[in-house]
């Protein structure tokens, strides 16, 4: 439409029959719908004035019949509006016809690639793009909802939900909405006391009137409007800015447009300290570009957004602590050294992130690196090697890590094993998935690899101790355990044959206040045991023909309820 404005009436369109009628008379500035009679001229509606059309009806204005109105449309004012169906939700990409089909249509682009048919194709011709080859479709106007206002779906969920009794279901569109946290709201009846409100999947699509927000629900703190048909940060700032107390915000799974200008909408989220943008399709740049919003932001989870490269936030994001970076493809370790000056930055979590290469260049194995200077636990859930643990080792404040489903858990290694080697070749690390128990496994890792240091070069005296550059590559932390512990005993370093190898060793007598790492521990004294691992079971005359795995380390024997008589059967891997 390039700038042109029409003008319809309600009159008109009420009784085109399906007949519209574009008049050139107006020089393309302005078009007039009008009856189609018998004899008459006239050409059809061009294509673009489809689109007025159909914004004309959405919105719904009101005129008197016959009476002259004019609506100025920019021709992108629909594209990028969210709708959803049958509880799908989409964004529209084109507003028009779609040959040799008659009538309107909308070209959308779903969420869900897999509710999609084509790419925005149809018989040849292009109407839109979508990111996946099969994430578009067309469909009729009035098979979509274009959502709701806050208040509305804030009405349909809780107070609608205080007058129903027998746990009736409250429905909208054509979705039946869960309905929770009336516990609270069942005592006070008003929505206005509500500190916490949860709109998930509600439809919300604007703030609706002017303070009918802050009339409404002037207490909230913390926010849920995950899963909505929010098309637009200034839409999100339009609810926001009336929540002076909002602290906690959540967006995920909506798709949003970035603001020009993003400065201009800060005083809209002046207390927010939490932000989720969870599957939102956001890039780092972008999250770089719009965070001049969050001036006081601590937390922020970009989780599942298919982020590969990040770049360095330059006077933003200075006062976060919390980053969830989870389940996005990075590139590679190196983009981590881009946010590795973030001042504040806590915790991290790089779950699912693909993370096999980490190096901090200007630290050599032993030292310390110098940024990340206040992170203390790291989530790492990634196909990585020992060589990205070794580098975590130079962060001088990571005391917590968790990598839970690891893979280095199961390289032939049993998983209290590949946990000890872990705890030991990060000096600072204190807590490993929530677990505590260093000594014993900076030990056990002396004993494991003490062969190999002294193959390579290494000795017992200090002086003459010189391990290969390949093995203090490989084992950064080993010269400072063995000064902290001394060098195992010569005895413990000599291999032993065993003939009975996975079979039982040996029976032991039960001691209750023991705990199976201490027993291990006596084992391998016993048994002169350097690189072996220990598997311990037990049989129980109560329990025929059944053998019990003891697979906790930190547990005592009291723990597996062993009683006089029962037998401990060590194998040795």
């Amino acid at each position: 439409m390039c700038g042109a404005s029409r003008s319809w009436t309600k009159a008109s369109h009420a009784s085109l029959n399906g007949q519209l009628i574009w008049n050139p008379s107006l020089h393309g500035i302005r078009a007039h719908v009008q009856h189609r009679r018998p004899n008459s001229g006239g050409e059809r509606l061009e294509p673009c004035a489809w689109v007025e059309l159909v914004l004309f009806l959405l919105t719904g204005a009101q005129t008197e019949p016959g009476a002259p109105m004019r609506q100025e449309l920019p021709e992108h004012c629909a594209v990028g509006r969210r709708v959803s169906c049958d509880g799908e939700r989409a964004t529209v990409r084109y507003v028009g016809a779609v040959p040799p089909t008659a009538g309107l249509w909308l070209g959308v682009e779903w969420d869900n690639p897999q509710r999609g048919k084509h790419d925005g194709s149809h018989e040849g011709v292009r109407y839109f793009s979508c990111r996946h080859p099969s994430g578009g479709s067309f469909i009729r106007p009035t098979k979509v909802s274009f959502g709701v206002s806050y208040v509305a779906a804030l009405r349909r969920r809780y107070e609608a939900a205080t007058d129903c009794s027998g746990g009736e279901q409250l429905k909208i569109s054509t979705r039946t909405v869960e309905m929770v946290g009336f516990e609270d709201l069942s005592e006070k009846k008003k929505v206005e006391n509500l500190t916490s409100v949860s709109l998930r999947e509600c439809e919300v699509s604007s703030p609706g009137p002017e303070n009918e927000v802050r009339q409404t629900t002037p207490n909230v703190q913390t926010l849920n409007l995950s899963g909505n048909l929010l098309s637009c940060w200034e839409d999100v700032a339009g609810i926001t800015r009336q929540l002076e107390d909002l602290a906690e915000l959540q967006l995920g799974d909506n798709r949003f447009c970035i603001p020009a200008e993003p400065q201009s909408l800060a005083h809209a989220f002046i207390s927010l300290k939490v932000l989720s943008l969870n599957n939102t399709g956001i890039t780092w740049s972008e999250v770089l570009h719009c965070a001049p919003m969050w001036r006081l932001l601590e937390e922020l989870y970009v989780c599942d957004n298919g982020i590969t490269e990040l770049l360095r936030p330059k006077n933003v994001l200075q006062n976060l602590k919390v980053l969830d970076l989870s389940k996005n493809c990075l590139a590679n370790g190196n983009e981590l050294l881009k946010i590795a000056d973030l001042p504040r930055l806590e915790k991290l979590n790089l779950s699912s992130t693909g993370l096999s290469v980490l190096h901090f260049n200007d630290v050599v194995p032993g030292k310390i690196y110098c940024l990340f200077i206040n992170l203390y636990l790291c989530y790492i859930i990634s196909h990585y090697f020992w060589s990205v643990v070794n580098e975590l080792e130079k962060l001088v404040t990571l005391q917590q890590l968790s990598c839970h489903r690891n893979p280095l858990m199961e390289q032939g290694r049993t998983a209290e094993t590949t946990r000890q080697l872990f705890i030991a070749r990060i000096g600072q690390l204190e807590v490993l998935n929530k677990s505590q128990e260093r000594r014993g496994a900076e030990l056990d890792y002396c004993k494991m690899f003490c062969v190999t240091w002294l193959a390579s070069g290494g000795n017992r005296d200090p002086e003459l101790d010189r391990p290969s550059i390949e093995f203090k590559e490989q084992h950064p932390r080993f010269q400072s355990l063995i000064r902290k512990y001394g060098a195992p005993e010569e005895g413990e370093l000599k291999k032993t044959t065993f003939t009975l190898k996975n079979q039982l060793l040996s029976k032991l007598p039960t001691f209750n206040s023991m705990t199976i790492q201490k027993v291990k521990g006596l084992l391998y004294r016993l048994l002169k045991l350097s690189d072996s691992e220990l598997k311990l079971t037990y049989t129980s005359a109560k329990m025929q023909n059944k053998e019990i795995e003891m697979n906790n380390d930190l547990q005592p024997l009291a723990f597996y309820s062993i009683e006089d008589g029962d037998t401990i059967l060590v194998r040795c891997l």
